[in-house]
């Protein structure tokens, strides 16, 4: 599939996804939908992939949906957005938390409605001096989606969570740093080489475990503890199976350093 609406390539393990409808603030529309979809599909057929990468092209990382892209004038019939949600951005956010390897995020300016929250579904977040992040679906009488309900109260607690739903206010990077809510906020000229080292050095990890990693995080917030340390065992389990961690111990006991594979 050839792409308009973004850019793909892969790079010393590492498949770079980017947004590019700078003209719009990388604003979703039904192509643009189509081309991140397929673009996951190839990353995670790809065994060479062992990292994500997402970013943005131009002053916005992404402004959410692109409103011209639906019909909402008098008269016409009222859209259902439920409908676009299931098809659309639902499977994008399953297919980010669900990625069987890291998900780097770089966001390069505004990220706003879901464009916020498609972010925050990633692993780690790199966001420029620059950027901000805006929760504006209450502009517009909507709802947060792309799992912004989800996502939100779990990092920056459910007080910060409801007034950035409700008000709508912007929050920049350093703030969104110091609660939580990414994982580094960067100057903006080292944004996208920080994000890029970062992927990297992930592609170069046991990046089997650091899926199983990824599973036992996202299932800790909704299981007991009893069901988490029963996890923690049967992932433990598979990982322990792996060519990686029988590399990584030789590697240990030889004193050199490992060569992972992701097997």
């Amino acid at each position: 599939m050839s792409y308009q609406h973004i850019e793909y390539r892969v790079d010393q393990g590492v498949a770079i996804l980017t947004f590019n409808r700078p003209a719009s603030l990388n604003s979703f529309n039904a192509e643009m939908h189509a081309e991140v979809r397929d673009a996951l599909k190839s990353a995670r057929r790809d065994a060479a992939v062992r990292c994500l990468m997402i970013t943005g092209n131009g002053r916005g990382f992404c402004a959410g949906q692109d409103l011209s892209d639906r019909n909402v004038a008098p008269g016409a019939e009222r859209p259902d957005l439920g409908q676009s949600i299931e098809r659309n951005y639902n499977p994008m956010i399953r297919a980010l938390r669900d990625f069987p390897a890291p998900v780097v995020c770089a966001v390069n300016g505004v990220a706003a409605g879901a464009g916020a929250n498609i972010a925050l579904a990633c692993d780690i977040v790199f966001a420029a001096r620059s950027a901000s992040f805006i929760q504006a679906f209450c502009k517009i009488g909507l709802v947060p989606d792309s799992g912004g309900t989800w996502t939100l109260p779990r990092l920056v607690g459910h007080a910060r969570a409801t007034a950035l739903s409700m008000l709508g206010d912007k929050i920049g990077a350093e703030q969104a740093a110091q609660w939580g809510m990414i994982w580094s906020c960067v100057e903006d000229d080292a944004l996208y080489d920080s994000a890029l080292a970062c992927a990297r050095q992930l592609a170069t990890q046991p990046t089997r475990g650091l899926a199983l990693i990824k599973r036992a995080l996202n299932a800790s917030s909704t299981n007991s503890l009893d069901q988490q340390l029963d996890l923690e065992r049967d992932l433990q389990t598979l990982a322990g199976r792996t060519d990686d961690y029988r590399e990584g111990v030789a590697a240990f006991m030889e004193k050199r350093q490992p060569q992972f594979q992701g097997n």
